[in-house]
């Protein structure tokens, strides 16, 4: 198996939260209520499951292997694009944190700002997948020898095997917050 084929595969379960989230904006505008739930998991799926495992393999890993090797301009650019992309939608996803807190709190003004970063999520990932799937993936797998392509496999086994005891940590560790509040 090529080191890219764990990033494919978690490529289809962003698309299909893509597809809820687009649903979720629609029902939005049209009804101009939005589903809290929904905004939460998505800011838990982008955040964890989209950064920190999946952009986290191809920043921490893949990329960081690729900048080692002598690649053509149009694979570096289009790595950078992509670092870049990654960047946008932490930077999204912390927006839409502030406005999700703020809608909370009452700010119901707060609600076109929820839904212009579902909206520009939505619009970030298919794109970007596709980039990622069919100008990227493939070329960049012919800098490594199988021996390369091995490791990086391994390692991304490995991440894996860590980054749900990190998210929980750090969850336990946010949670202790509100030790001070009672």
């Amino acid at each position: 198996m090529l080191p890219i084929a764990p990033l494919m595969i978690e490529h289809r379960l962003i698309e299909k939260l893509i597809g809820v989230i687009e649903n979720e904006v629609d029902w939005c505008e049209q009804s101009g209520n939005i589903s809290m739930e929904l905004v939460d998991i998505v800011i838990d799926f982008i955040g964890n499951y989209g950064d920190r495992c999946h952009h986290g393999k191809e920043e921490g890993i893949l990329f960081r292997e690729l900048r080692k090797k002598s690649m053509s301009a149009e694979l570096v650019a289009i790595m950078e694009e992509l670092s870049e992309e990654h960047r946008e939608s932490r930077a999204s996803v912390a927006r839409l944190v502030e406005a999700r807190d703020r809608y909370i709190q009452g700010d119901k003004m707060a609600l076109p700002e929820i839904v212009d970063r579902l909206r520009f999520i939505k619009s970030l990932y298919p794109g970007h997948i596709e980039k990622e799937d069919r100008m990227f993936f493939l070329p960049c797998m012919d800098y490594f020898s199988d021996q390369e392509k091995e490791a990086m496999l391994k390692e991304e086994s490995d991440f894996d095997m860590r980054i749900i005891h990190r998210i929980y940590r750090d969850k336990a560790q946010k949670a202790r917050q509100f030790l001070s509040c009672t």
